[in-house]
């Protein structure tokens, strides 16, 4: 409701390729025109704020399973010129687990991860985790908390997985040069993620067939 642009033009270009690919709100203007769509920059933007977050949503709730051996770690993400904390998860074969943006990097932010994980998921049975100072304290009260036998190991090298991951999240979000608010960057790295899930495949079919990513994407749409 509200939007004087056809639905299939801001998801399957604008608002799928902003989520997707290192391009800028001005890009995308400069694209849409050689295709005769006139849409403003700030337009576009506007559509990603808007929808990304709506999107991430119903995939949250249709992503398939993942499996039971977590590996956990945190990046930085420039909000306003300050350094937030992104905690994201990935099982052994590098399928999203979760992600959560916070503001601040100690025992609260990391409990409140993996609670969240939990809730999605279910309980884990193993949790890697580098030498962090928060993450094994929260794994400890979780475990004590919750009564839920989970074996942690902090090796760095089985934390390789994760840190790759993070690679595609941290190119797509140093493109957009910094976040201006903490509410801005939580709805565009939503979309991120999200986008970054459906390439992995993470979205399951009813038939069984295997969609392209721009398929799924737009899928979401009309679930």
């Amino acid at each position: 409701q509200r939007l004087h642009f056809p639905l299939d033009i801001m998801l399957m270009t604008c608002i799928r390729w902003y989520a997707a690919y290192s391009l800028s709100t001005r890009n995308l203007e400069e694209m849409m025109a050689e295709r005769g769509v006139c849409v403003d920059h700030a337009t576009v933007y506007r559509w990603a704020l808007k929808i990304l977050p709506a999107l991430a949503k119903i995939f949250r709730r249709r992503k398939a399973p993942v499996g039971r051996s977590w590996r956990v770690d945190e990046t930085y993400i420039p909000v306003a010129g300050e350094w937030k904390y992104l905690y994201r998860a990935v099982d052994r074969l590098g399928q999203t687990v979760d992600f959560l943006l916070t503001a601040k990097w100690d025992l609260a932010a990391a409990r409140r991860f993996f609670d969240r994980a939990i809730d999605l998921h279910g309980a884990h049975e193993k949790v890697t985790i580098d030498k962090s100072g928060v993450n094994t304290p929260a794994v400890q009260s979780l475990k004590t908390d919750e009564e839920i036998d989970i074996e942690l190991r902090q090796f760095k090298y089985l934390n390789n997985l994760i840190e790759q991951d993070h690679r595609p999240i941290k190119r797509r979000t140093r493109s957009m040069l910094g976040f201006k608010s903490f509410n801005t960057a939580r709805r565009l790295i939503a979309g991120i993620e999200t986008m970054h899930a459906i390439k992995k495949g993470q979205l399951p079919t009813e038939d069984g067939t295997s969609p392209s990513a721009s398929e799924q994407f737009y899928a979401l749409a009309i679930a």
